[in-house]
């Protein structure tokens, strides 16, 4: 059987009417030989998104923006188309955000796990925006933009008082501080060369004071050293001990123990010492005027003199 020329052109209509039918949704984003999920997602600003941009999960291009029309209310619904079995619950999100810097927006889904309840074509996803790089740039740029003009002000404020400060009288003064200024570090430079040639002078003299010093460095290094070497804590020790047997026997001589204790507070032996030492002082002071009575050397054998007792009041002789 011959195919004649009217079904050969038949065909060839059919198909290029096919043809031209798929190559028209290809190129409004819809491919007819491929199973695809539609979601929607509405916004209030789709901040530039297009059609056709890409639908990413995890960064993973899973479909793509098939159309976004206005609805009655203003917002903006996006129509995306997914080419996934990955199950996607009811309440994931479709967040807009920046893909790059130049790339455009595109939507990102979230899936939230914890849902068990999968999405079925046609539902309606929640919508959130992420804020874009210059969008953030910009809001941290403002209030540094905010200072840097307040900060232009005051300089300007500034630049416009030293103006008005900076009058004839004032030029002329600076003039002559500056001048004064000058001469100042003229004489300092004049110093510093007169103490310049002083050190010169007495480089000698300085490098034996450098070595002096060096040697009583050394040498109070050698004493810190030896104090080091030295059991100190255990002097100190010592010397708390001594304190502590000091102070109990200065308070057992308060307390009146002890013989020293008794003499200092033992009125009775205080009265017998002090006439003990008064009767030994009329002793001696007889012993003075008659020291014949004590010592009796006669060759003719010479009486001895009645004995007369010494006054109870001590007399002054002059030597």
């Amino acid at each position: 059987m011959k195919i004649t020329r009217e079904i050969k052109t038949a065909i060839l209509v059919l198909t290029s009417i096919l043809l031209f039918i798929w190559g028209y949704s290809f190129l409004k984003g819809k491919d007819l030989f491929n199973n695809y999920k539609t979601f929607f997602v509405e916004y209030s600003n789709v901040e530039g998104l297009a059609p056709s941009a890409p639908v990413t999960i995890n960064g993973l291009v899973v479909g793509k923006v098939r159309a976004i029309t206005i609805s009655e209310k203003g917002n903006l619904l996006v129509e995306l188309q997914l080419s996934t079995d990955f199950p996607i619950s009811k309440s994931s999100t479709a967040t807009l955000y920046d893909g790059s810097l130049i790339g455009g927006k595109q939507v990102a889904i979230h899936p939230n796990f914890k849902d068990k309840v999968v999405a079925e074509n046609g539902d309606y996803l929640v919508g959130e925006i992420e804020a874009g790089l210059m969008t953030s740039l910009g809001d941290k740029a403002a209030p540094v933009i905010a200072k840097v003009e307040k900060l232009m002000a005051s300089a300007d404020q500034l630049i416009t008082s030293f103006n008005t400060v900076l009058d004839a009288k004032g030029q002329a003064d600076l003039k002559k501080s500056l001048a004064e200024l000058s001469a100042t570090m003229e004489q300092f430079h004049k110093v510093a060369e007169g103490a310049n040639v002083i050190l010169d002078e007495n480089k000698g003299q300085l490098k034996g004071v450098v070595s002096n010093f060096n040697k009583v460095s050394n040498n109070f290094v050698k004493i810190s050293d030896s104090l080091n070497k030295a059991d100190l804590g255990q002097t100190v020790k010592n010397l708390n001990t001594t304190l502590n047997k000091v102070d109990g026997l200065m308070k057992g001589i308060e307390s009146g123990k002890g013989t020293m204790g008794k003499m200092m507070k033992d009125d009775a032996l205080y009265a017998n010492l002090e006439k003990t030492s008064k009767e030994l002082e009329l002793l001696l002071q007889d012993v003075r005027l008659n020291p014949t009575r004590y010592v009796n050397v006669s060759v003719f054998g010479k009486k001895n003199k009645p004995y007369v007792a010494p006054n109870d009041s001590i007399t002054k002789v002059k030597n």
